[in-house]
């Protein structure tokens, strides 16, 4: 008994051990956005500012405005386009097989596992071709098309739950095709929906690679491309950094803050089993 008792000690001295090496940074963070610039860094980087100032995060949004409203311009047009069209290719592929129906959707499964650099030079040859590239749109393009094989695979692993009665009694009634998906389907694809919109809108958000690479122009380039920008030549004013970086994460933490629960939801109504 004292044996399992020192077991569960240890385990919980290390897992405390872990969680402080988890918030020391985001700790660290925090007090540095607060401080006034001639307190960063004195004596300890670590300590809490002897009083709260918002200098830095008035110097950070004015800096990253521009910028936070061109993530919003592609965030949200990208996440929606990509969860409608993978919804529609979900259920194509789960509930109107045809020949070669497995081959397609494999096909589409591969661009997962297809590495962000191998396709730049393509990429950027392509929307120079058609006319988007240095846009916020040619930008939504690229996010949509690689969107597409992790929104198909989510929406096709969730309507093969649904029982293929519900859109044979559809088609005898005289439905359609789409009309299936848009009166049997659509309605009940909510859990599936809130998984890929949140699944999407942190992953657009977040991205940098494709955001640098196709928008040059800073004045149309997403946050976290002007975040890295925060930083000046000679001097590093470390609390509008690190008040840029918060500002930079608070709409993907307020995502999950207020679609948690239904993300988790979703997960359990089978959204992504395989």
């Amino acid at each position: 008994m004292a044996k399992k008792k020192g077991k569960k000690i240890i385990v919980y001295i290390l897992l405390t051990v872990f969680l402080v090496g988890f918030l020391l940074p985001i700790y660290v963070l925090l007090a540095t956005s607060f401080k006034p610039f001639d307190e960063v860094g004195k004596p300890l980087m670590w300590n809490w500012p002897s009083s709260l100032s918002f200098d830095g995060f008035a110097k950070a949004f004015d800096k990253l405005k521009g910028n936070l409203i061109n993530s919003f311009i592609l965030v949200i047009p990208a996440t929606f386009v990509s969860a409608m069209v993978g919804s529609i290719n979900g259920y194509v592929l789960s509930k109107l097989k045809f020949r070669g129906s497995n081959a397609l959707f494999a096909i589409i499964l591969f661009g997962m596992f297809i590495p962000y650099q191998s396709i730049l030079f393509p990429m950027i040859t392509f929307l120079q071709n058609i006319g988007l590239y240095g846009s916020i749109g040619g930008l939504i393009l690229v996010h949509i098309i690689y969107g597409l094989p992790i929104t198909t695979l989510i929406f096709r692993n969730y309507y093969a739950e649904v029982p293929t009665e519900l859109i044979e009694a559809a088609n005898i009634d005289g439905a359609g095709i789409f009309k299936s998906y848009w009166k049997v389907l659509f309605p009940i694809s909510l859990p599936g929906f809130v998984v890929v919109i949140i699944w999407q809108f942190t992953n657009i958000w977040n991205e940098f690679l494709f955001a640098v690479t196709v928008t040059s122009d800073p004045t149309k380039q997403p946050i976290t491309v002007a975040l890295v920008n925060l930083a000046g030549s000679q001097v590093v004013e470390w609390n509008v950094q690190m008040a840029g970086a918060i500002i930079t994460a608070l709409p993907t933490l307020l995502v999950y803050i207020f679609l948690g629960k239904y993300f988790l939801r979703g997960l359990l109504a089978g959204s992504v089993k395989g």
